[in-house]
């Protein structure tokens, strides 16, 4: 069974919620950059740096992450991978990252992340923004700013719908799975 559980006003709102809560724990917003992970975490990023370079009175850095060389559970899941590229075009050396990804699930999606950035620099700290928190953690990761958090099955699926890519704002449940 698949249902809506966020419509397009309740995405926006999250996402403010998210830039806030974000700017809350910065010290220094002129060291800070966004770095969004494919597919859907860097629209998402494009919108969190849109609000938060009003609110600092600054233009971020922005970067893109493909983490699909990094992951260690594709063989697992079936999955073919899709290579897509990463555009980091700033050191990230001593910069307060800010990692975006669209729904936290088991925590190997932001391992993955964590270790291709080692391969562009060492920041001086990454925090993570995810608009959905879905539970069921495999690792000790935490999400720093979350939109909404959902109790799930294992089993469910949570997908997030962007305008820039779906032509709507939602998140979707699929209970059991696609």
């Amino acid at each position: 069974m698949t249902r809506s559980l966020v419509e397009k006003e309740a995405v926006q709102t999250a996402v403010e919620k998210v830039a806030e809560q974000l700017l809350s724990t910065v010290s220094d917003p002129s060291r800070l950059a966004l770095i969004g992970i494919h597919t859907h975490g860097v629209p998402l990023a494009k919108r969190l740096k849109g609000l938060i370079d009003s609110k600092v009175g600054q233009d971020l850095p922005l970067g893109t992450l493909d983490i699909t060389l990094y992951r260690d559970d594709y063989d697992l899941r079936g999955l073919k991978p899709r290579i897509q590229s990463s555009d980091i075009r700033f050191s990230i050396d001593g910069l307060e990252l800010i990692l975006v990804d669209d729904v936290l699930y088991t925590g190997r999606t932001i391992r993955a992340a964590i270790e291709a950035l080692g391969d562009y620099g060492r920041p001086s700290a990454i925090r993570l923004a995810v608009l959905a928190d879905r539970g069921h953690r495999e690792l000790p990761i935490q999400p720093d700013a979350v939109g909404f958090t959902f109790e799930t099955k294992k089993d469910d699926v949570i997908k997030l719908k962007m305008s820039e890519l779906d032509k709507e704002d939602a998140i979707i449940l699929h209970e059991g799975g696609l």
